[in-house]
């Protein structure tokens, strides 16, 4: 199990911080078996990956946050990231030019934008394509 990255053993492929003040769909509460748990833990991948999306559809709604360096600056902050090298890993992964507007509202944007995520938080862990467009169209309503 130590070999699964720590996104996918939680059910949280993109590494959300744990807060008892966000009332995710599907959240059961903070990390287990970890010496320093952060993050939290949902029942399935799909609210999990409900979660992510909708933290970048709040990041654009209410922030402003419209270029994938903007999004992911606030995502993965360079006081705990490469987070110049987590930017170019996911426009180069959703064929985006640095500096484009991106929408969160595109449901094909947003499901570059979280296939994106996973990859980088997750090792290259790759969910079925169900599964995560199943996440995304939950995030989406």
């Amino acid at each position: 199990m130590a070999n699964i990255p720590r996104g996918v053993r939680n059910n949280n492929p993109g590494n959300i911080d744990f807060s008892p003040a966000n009332k995710w769909v599907g959240q059961l509460g903070l990390e287990l078996d970890v010496a320093k748990p952060r993050f939290a833990r949902f029942d399935t991948p799909e609210n999990g990956i409900r979660a992510l999306g909708k933290l970048l559809q709040t990041y654009q709604s209410k922030y402003g946050l419209d270029t994938i360096k903007a999004i992911i600056s606030r995502w993965a902050p360079s006081n705990e990231n490469d987070t110049d090298a987590y930017v170019r890993a996911v426009e180069s992964y959703t064929r985006t030019k640095p500096g484009a507007q991106v929408s969160m509202k595109d449901p094909s944007v947003l499901l570059g934008m979280v296939k994106a995520i996973i990859r980088h938080e997750c090792a290259n862990y790759t969910y079925a394509d169900s599964v995560v467009s199943e996440g995304v169209k939950r995030a989406l309503k």
